[in-house]
């Protein structure tokens, strides 16, 4: 159903990606931009104090900055003088103030793992922190029996966790034909499906990843001998196997796979796990509406990778000889109106929906891309799951602006494969009619689709807009979020700019919604 009349609708504002905690933005001064930021350290000014000089810094030297005046912090081991970049933060300086003379790796990796601070702080680098020596560990196979000391002439580290765990832990083998080789990784968890599968294979060096649960496996190798672009993966759904199958240049027989690199045969959390990169190229550029354009661009050949629903993934590019990096949550190239069958992402593209800011440094460079040339794309990530929705009756989605692209594949896949799901609200905000997203195609949906409602809301419209107006609040999504019956169980997401997403949930707070029944996708 519709519950709009025939002239509505509104637009975007938002960039997002999906994560537990959102960080928020401040407005910053007249001359602080990112592109000033740059500016200033290619000046040649001394941004850290010492001329020039590296220094190793213990922590008493450490915890004497601790002011905005001075403020030096620690990331991964390396110190920072982050004063002069205080005016500059987008996240203000009293989110710097949290770790100032102190170490921040864990704080910058809960709001910022995907920025690369050496590119954005290299000027202000003070040194390397003075790590104080620490006691060697008791040798740990004194106290194994015999038969445990060895395996393949080394005890690794897992081994000595016990059965349980040795049993989870992945696995991996290969072997060779005169044309083929098939690498096989043992996961050994049951339903395993392409979109935890992610390979790249460039220049002879191998990568493999898994992704099962919030831990990552990774098999990285430098190949022994060349094959070919193109590969095929295989995925056991049911017995967790998955079969990388790579073709030879020559028919040659390996004696070994490759060279292992650091990561390789590693078990982690993701969060622990570098982001990683491949060159996509972008193929079309298309006008939503008059400042959002869609983006396609398509994987290398020599890449597998599906994006997860409500999953982001991160654009890295160059500007000023600085590197910038900015998420974005992919969605579909267009919003099926045939829920007979979710739709089937054809591995090869990926679509992104981006509004193009007139100050923008970020957003004006993507613009002034030609077709044909070239971004780094990341990995996926994400902490949305589909279990979420698939026992909900009730799915309401609030959205402002862009904040609109994670709806979209999740809209699709409730529709097609959530069997006890009664109703979908869709409630946009936007600013001015002009701004909205897909219009036709929501209208398309709630005539075809009768579980399915869209209500536009503008904060800005004109004089003849017959639609609701205002911005979010707790009387309005009282009114406008009605349960299909009493006690039904429902989820709420919600994403767009940080401060409409952070007042959505107080306001859903408010009116009795718990934690459970809410997920923010979060810039």
């Amino acid at each position: 159903m519709l519950n709009v009349p025939p002239q509505a609708f509104p637009a975007p504002g938002s960039q997002q990606r999906v994560a537990a905690g959102g960080r928020t933005k401040v407005p910053l001064k007249p001359g602080r931009s990112l592109m000033d930021w740059i500016r200033l350290t290619k000046s040649g000014k001394d941004l850290t104090g010492l001329k020039g000089r590296l220094i190793e810094v213990t922590e008493d030297e450490l915890a004497k900055h601790n002011k905005k005046e001075d403020c030096w912090i620690c990331i991964r081991g390396l110190v920072y003088n982050v004063t002069p970049y205080m005016e500059y933060h987008p996240g203000g300086e009293d989110e710097l103030m949290k770790a100032a003379g102190a170490d921040g790796t864990d704080l910058f990796d809960q709001v910022h793992r995907w920025v690369n601070y050496e590119s954005m702080l290299k000027e202000c680098l003070v040194g390397r922190m003075a790590f104080k020596p620490i006691a060697a560990p008791k040798d740990i196979s004194s106290t194994l029996p015999e038969e445990k000391k060895q395996l393949n002439g080394m005890l690794s580290e897992r081994e000595v966790l016990g059965a349980s765990a040795r049993d989870t832990t992945p696995s991996y083998d290969w072997f060779q034909t005169d044309d083929m080789i098939t690498v096989v990784i043992y996961t050994k968890q049951k339903g395993m499906n392409a979109e935890l599968v992610i390979v790249d294979c460039q220049d002879r060096r191998l990568r493999g990843e898994i992704i099962l649960d919030d831990h990552s496996y990774l098999v990285e190798v430098d190949l022994d001998r060349e094959v070919q672009g193109d590969f095929a993966v295989n995925i056991g759904e049911k017995v967790g196997k998955v079969e990388i199958i790579l073709k030879k240049k020559d028919r040659i027989q390996w004696k070994v796979l490759g060279l292992p690199l650091e990561s390789h045969n590693t078990f982690i959390r993701r969060t622990e796990r570098g982001l990683f990169y491949r060159k996509c190229k972008l193929v079309s550029k298309t006008e939503v509406t008059h400042d959002t354009k869609l983006f396609c661009f398509m994987l290398p050949k020599s890449t597998h990778l599906q994006v997860p629903i409500g999953q982001h993934v991160y654009l890295k590019q160059i500007i000023a000889g600085t590197e910038v990096v900015k998420p974005y949550t992919p969605l579909l190239p267009f919003l099926p109106l045939d829920f007979k069958e979710p739709f089937c992402q054809d591995g090869v593209h990926i679509y992104l929906m981006i509004k193009i800011y007139s100050c923008g440094l970020f957003t004006q460079a993507l613009d002034h891309l030609q077709i044909g040339d070239d971004i780094s794309v990341s990995n996926p990530e994400g902490n949305f799951k589909k279990s979420q929705v698939e026992a909900v009756e009730d799915l309401f989605l609030l959205a402002a602006g862009t904040g609109f692209t994670p709806m979209v594949k999740l809209l699709n896949f409730a529709l097609t494969k959530v069997d006890c799901l009664r109703t979908v609200k869709l409630i946009f905000f936007n600013k001015k009619e002009d701004d909205i997203l897909w219009r036709n195609q929501l209208e398309q949906l709630a005539l075809r689709d009768e579980r399915f409602e869209v209500q536009f809301i503008l904060s800005e419209p004109a004089e003849d807009w017959v639609g609701k107006r205002g911005k979010i609040s707790s009387a309005l999504l009282s009114e406008c979020m009605k349960r299909s019956k009493k006690d039904s169980k429902v989820l709420i997401c919600i994403c767009g700019p940080t401060p409409f997403t952070e007042q959505g949930i107080q306001y859903l707070q408010d009116l009795g919604y718990s934690q459970e029944e809410m997920h923010a996708f979060t810039a």
